[in-house]
């Protein structure tokens, strides 16, 4: 059986067919958000503690670490990214202790990041492409670590899935070459937007149980790439990934963090309320109001996408009993009323 074996200071994660699925947190990231890139620039690293905390207490298993910020004072990332990620890894290690994935299209973050990674991170990534397969490969086997394969080359990124599937075995193939085991290898077949390709999903699942039959490797993915561009991204995205683990999908890059509700979108719910003539107590907190209407929470809390996976655990029997699921849904301070598990208690003769 196929597991690919993830290690922080103390915590093991498995990556396998016959464990529960891993959720790698993609928080930390800088790509599309300008305040964190500009944060980072400025060595204020107040929301990285933030999205690293908040992650684990959602349920990653795995931080995804990507520090690709295009310095304003510098744009070569040869030259700024190395330091910033041997700087940030080190301050997320100093926070949670779970496994970590280096994220990099620089060779030499890559490696400023492996000198610095407790335990056995997983590296992200390699494609089909020469010059990576050339630049890659080698820190992979000096490591000895596992490493994501992402399903293009040099010809960019193919519609047709047999093309993918091909790159992929090409990358497993070069891998061993340098006596790296397909076990290490974690597939990236290629979320394609259904809202662009009405067949994305269907790619994916076909994709993934050739991956698993074929290769006999573990695969991930973007799972929000699936909804892209559409309304309602998280409903697309319930449905999507346990789909994908029923496929044989064994991981995803994801967000788990239900993002906090913000004060305007709190201001605006209380005024049609108001407007509804609905008399709400004066000292009515924010979080009360939250969880009263349905808007969510002020705070951080696990997904709804965290849900599925869990729902879909339990199905595919990587839940043994249950007992994650019951704790996920186990409402703080509750109690069982009168002793009883359920039903009326019978009364004695």
């Amino acid at each position: 059986m196929t597991r690919t074996i993830l290690e922080s200071k103390t915590k093991t994660a498995i990556i396998g067919f016959d464990q529960p699925f891993c959720v790698i947190g993609e928080r930390i990231n800088p790509t599309g958000r300008k305040k964190l890139a500009a944060e980072l620039e400025a060595g204020d690293f107040s929301t990285v503690e933030k999205d690293a905390v908040a992650q684990v207490e959602a349920g990653a298993t795995v931080l995804d670490v990507n520090a690709g910020v295009v310095y304003n004072s510098n744009p070569n990332p040869n030259e700024t990214e190395p330091p910033l990620m041997r700087q940030v890894l080190e301050l997320v290690q100093g926070l949670v202790d779970v496994p970590l994935c280096i994220d990099s299209s620089v060779p030499a973050a890559l490696e400023a990041g492996l000198e610095v990674a407790h335990g056995r991170p997983l590296v992200n990534s390699v494609t089909g492409e020469e010059e990576r397969l050339e630049q890659i490969l080698p820190l992979i086997k000096k490591y000895n670590v596992p490493v994501v394969a992402i399903s293009n080359d040099d010809t960019g990124i193919s519609e047709d899935p047999e093309v993918r599937f091909n790159v992929a075995r090409k990358i497993v193939e070069r891998a061993a070459d340098y006596g790296i085991p397909a076990h290490d290898i974690v597939v990236d077949p290629l979320v394609m937007p259904v809202g662009a390709m009405g067949t994305a999903g269907l790619q994916v699942f076909t994709l993934v149980r050739r991956l698993r039959e074929e290769l006999g490797v573990n695969t991930t993915c973007g799972a929000s790439n699936i909804s892209f561009g559409l309304p309602n991204r998280h409903g697309i995205n319930n449905a999507f990934l346990p789909m994908a683990m029923a496929s044989g999908m064994t991981s995803a890059i994801m967000n788990p963090v239900a993002l906090p509700v913000g004060p305007a979108k709190i201001a605006e719910k209380r005024a049609e309320v108001e407007a509804a003539g609905i008399a709400l107590p004066a000292d009515m907190d924010d979080e009360t109001f939250c969880q009263l209407f349905g808007l969510g929470s002020t705070k951080p809390r696990p997904g709804k996408e965290m849900e599925a996976i869990r729902a879909a655990n339990f199905l595919t029997d990587n839940d043994p009993s249950g007992a994650e699921w019951i704790k996920f849904n186990r409402v703080p301070g509750a109690a069982l009323e009168g002793g009883r598990a359920g039903g009326r208690r019978r009364r004695r003769a």
